[in-house]
């Protein structure tokens, strides 16, 4: 499976691109344990995230509402939708009552959550394995499950791993053409994993890449200065894919892409 298609090839003219994860618009996250927004403002959020350039938009069941707030706003897009990169997940579930997470390999629930993704957002571009790893990346309900997906015209899949014998793993399987994983300056140890990505010719997409906020709350640093120095961070590193920014607000959105387009991208 080619790990490059005509969305990317729409996104993004250098290798990297700068996308937008949607956890924190469903669910309560980051450094300090923030709520999501109101659905008004995570709509300003989304609107202002297209109309700037944001190409890649990266959701899950397990973040709370983010599925069905996205879907509800990509019904709005028209052919803008066709300009997207949407992913999604299934492995990791979300309880509403406890408001609380939980995980799930087994073939019967990842079906009725892809089934469930679908409806909420009409069409998934990246179909990732949450919660991946060495065991469940190629275990027999996670494959049986992923050719589902490919039956239902889903041709770009991925693991969502966090550490470097997930990524293995999911190399030696064959089925994937993505990977997801934090990196940051305070969290590196998944830095072989650039790469072991680049040699199997898998995309990448990095995902707290200012360590949910932490880094740009240094006292003794402007939150420019932090930014760009994060981005330089990960931008230094050889891959080919996104870098996902988990923000819920729409200035902090307009200062990182500032941040990602001064060094070029």
């Amino acid at each position: 499976m080619s790990p490059r298609g005509d969305v990317e090839a729409l996104v993004a003219p250098g290798p990297v691109g700068l996308g937008l994860g949607l956890l924190s618009i469903g669910r309560t996250w980051g450094y300090h344990s923030e709520p999501p927004p109101p659905e008004a403002d995570a709509r300003r959020l989304l609107e202002y995230a297209v109309e700037a350039g944001v190409r890649c938009f990266d959701t899950a069941p397990a973040y709370g509402t983010s599925e069905e707030r996205f879907g509800a706003f990509l019904t709005t897009l028209g052919s803008r939708r066709e300009e997207l990169l949407v992913a999604t997940k299934f492995g990791e579930h979300w309880d509403a009552e406890a408001h609380t997470s939980f995980t799930d390999h087994a073939y019967d629930a990842l079906r009725r959550s892809l089934d469930q993704s679908l409806h909420r957002l009409g069409r998934i571009d990246l179909l990732q394995v949450h919660k991946a790893t060495a065991a469940t990346v190629g275990a027999p309900d996670v494959v049986r499950a992923l050719e589902y997906a490919r039956s239902l015209g889903i041709t770009r899949l991925g693991a969502s791993i966090s550490d470097v014998a997930a990524a293995e793993a999911a190399c030696s399987v064959g089925l994937y053409s993505y990977l997801q994983f934090p990196y940051n300056t305070l969290h590196r140890t998944l830095e072989p994993v650039f790469a072991l990505a680049s040699r199997k010719g898998l995309q990448v997409l990095i995902n707290r890449p200012f360590a949910m906020g932490q880094l740009l709350h240094a006292p003794d640093k402007a939150r420019e200065v932090a930014l760009r120095e994060s981005l330089d961070h990960v931008l230094g590193q050889a891959f080919s894919g996104f870098v996902l920014t988990g923000t819920k607000s729409v200035d902090h959105l307009r200062q990182t892409l500032a941040a990602f387009g001064s060094r070029g991208g």
